[in-house]
């Protein structure tokens, strides 16, 4: 039985880790502190085998120079594109690669999703998706690097990709963005019942300390924005064209939302 729990950390980060019961050995994901990790591995007495960075931004590598200090033998993966942002890595990555953790009888496939940043990317296990800032819980990642409309191509095509997976695929992205996403999704969308119904669902959760991912792409489909640009009533209603237009026109409008 593998097991995948979040670390929180910062103010909305969640930092997965992924053991097994009978397992010395552990990996975790996008580690922007390095001090929720060590406890963890301490209260758990596990042994931390590699690390998998999906992109630059130092909420989720600001954690990698002091595990390595920590774990002197320890695998730190990431992307290829990135590799001079992120000098601690001691493997990159690229699209079609696969990450291979036999103490972990793990393999994980990368897929390059460039659009939050250049070259972000992501793991991919079936079920498990570790979408680092590309796809959220109702929502995505901001286009921080380059020209607006060729980042939003990016990101659209990028997401696209994630939406093709198989629906029951594990989305656990890395922060606790969800309530905000769903008061933007359902200002687009105020009459979708699934929207309605995994808000409430989401702030009772909320409510009672827990984390509202991982999600599905199943569920994503039917409530994320950004993935349901192929909605014809929607490109309508927005006097939008084509899926891609009606793509960028929500990222710039959540870019400037007020909940």
């Amino acid at each position: 039985m593998t097991n995948i729990i979040p670390l929180h950390a910062f103010q909305d980060n969640y930092i997965w880790v992924l053991s097994q019961p009978d397992n010395p050995w552990c990996l975790v994901v996008d580690p922007g502190d390095a001090k929720v990790v060590n406890a963890y591995l301490e209260q758990h007495n596990k042994k931390l085998l590699a690390v998998l960075v999906t992109h630059h931004h130092a909420d989720h590598t600001g954690g990698l120079a002091e595990l390595r200090q920590h774990w002197p033998a320890l695998r730190i993966i990431g992307p290829a594109a990135e590799h001079a942002k992120i000098p601690a890595l001691t493997e990159t990555v690229a699209e079609g690669d696969t990450v291979s953790l036999p103490q972990l009888n793990q393999q994980f496939q990368v897929m390059a999703v460039p659009g939050h940043t250049a070259g972000h990317i992501v793991f991919y296990s079936a079920p498990v998706l570790f979408c680092g800032d590309t796809l959220f819980s109702a929502g995505c990642g901001r286009l921080l690097e380059g020209a607006f409309a060729e980042s939003a191509v990016t990101m659209y095509q990028s997401l696209q990709r994630l939406g093709n997976l198989p629906e029951t695929t594990q989305v656990y992205c890395t922060h606790e963005y969800t309530l905000a996403n769903l008061r933007f999704a359902i200002s687009i969308e105020p009459d979708n019942l699934d929207l309605q119904h995994y808000q409430q669902q989401c702030l009772i959760k909320r409510q009672n300390a827990e984390p509202t991912l991982p999600s599905s792409i199943g569920l994503e489909k039917k409530v994320n924005p950004f993935l349901r640009c192929n909605n014809i009533d929607l490109q309508l209603k927005f006097s939008k064209n084509s899926a891609q237009a009606l793509f960028a026109y929500l990222r710039m409008a959540k870019d400037q939302f007020k909940s």
